[in-house]
């Protein structure tokens, strides 16, 4: 079975007054969304770089996204009749990437 599709992952990053850079990702598949966040703070000693606190909270909030997807496939895996990996591997991570 072939099949494309296209999901699309939209970031909103904004610093607020005292060093914290906030972040907000939301990931779109066409049939759900989901939205991740994610927050970084520059340390007083540090110099102040925008780029550095924006790409840290972007991938946080990535990642919150990222692991919400995880639990959304786990769940839809056992639903699907999927039993448990037999291996050194944990569900869901076990679920085969392989091609046929």
């Amino acid at each position: 079975m072939n099949r494309t599709q296209e999901w699309t992952v939209r970031v909103d990053v904004s610093e607020e007054d005292g060093g914290a850079t906030k972040a907000e990702a939301v990931l779109d598949t066409g049939t759900a969304r989901l939205t991740g966040h994610g927050v970084a703070h520059c340390s007083p000693q540090d110099p102040d770089v925008p780029t550095i606190g924006d790409e840290v909270a972007a991938s946080r909030a990535m990642r919150d996204v990222a692991a919400q997807l995880m639990s959304v496939a786990d769940r839809e895996i056992g639903e699907a009749g999927a039993g448990p990996a037999d291996g050194p591997v944990p569900p869901p991570y076990a679920w085969s990437d392989a091609t046929a």
